[in-house]
């Protein structure tokens, strides 16, 4: 097992792979990072399922903890118990449905940009909070980071785990910790592995 990853999670994007993307994940799943959010939001459900199923069974021999991305029933199909949502996903939900989801998933994670997202994901279930951007990234150019003042303000209100995503690698993993963050979040590093 590779420690050097066990406070990461590793966030996919098959767009960023240069050859197979299930060998990818092969790859990125014997690192042993804290888990694996399989994102892929262009595909269709379907897509999205067959691609999941794999995953999921790669993820299960290692060990490694898996959120399907906003696919609820996709994931009540597959039996997968962990959830990754967008606030303004959450919000479009009645308060049944967010209910229910709670019955449903051993746990919730959720991406937030602010206080007030905190506070509404927590509110609604988060299990851990995904925080972003911290640094400024390849994929979001001109967006300025929020720094690593925003990380320990925010892991000093929020009751559940808070994972730091936006230009997170190795290097900056240990001052996000410092900060508060239980770990950090990895797109293109681990696509690029």
């Amino acid at each position: 097992m590779c420690k050097q990853y066990e406070h990461t999670i590793a966030i996919t994007n098959r767009k960023l792979v240069q050859g197979d993307f299930l060998e990818q994940m092969q790859k990125v799943i014997h690192l042993h990072p804290h888990a694996v959010i399989l994102r892929e939001k262009d595909l269709s459900d379907k897509e999205y399922e067959i691609l999941a199923e794999k995953i999921l069974e790669m993820c299960k021999e290692s060990g490694v903890r898996c959120f399907l991305h906003s696919r609820i029933s996709v994931a009540n199909r597959l039996g997968c118990r962990r959830i990754h949502m967008s606030i303004p996903v959450l919000m479009s939900m009645s308060e049944e449905e967010r209910s229910q989801m709670r019955k449903i998933f051993l746990e919730i994670s959720v991406s937030c940009h602010s206080m007030e997202d905190m506070d509404t994901a927590v509110r609604c279930g988060a299990t851990q909070i995904i925080l972003g951007t911290i640094f400024e990234t390849e994929c979001k150019k001109g967006l300025k980071g929020k720094g690593l003042g925003f990380v320990a303000e925010i892991c000093k209100a929020c009751p559940v785990p808070v994972y730091a995503i936006g230009g997170i690698n190795l290097k900056r993993l240990p001052q996000v910790m410092e900060s508060g963050a239980a770990g950090g979040c990895m797109m293109s590093g681990f696509m690029r592995i």
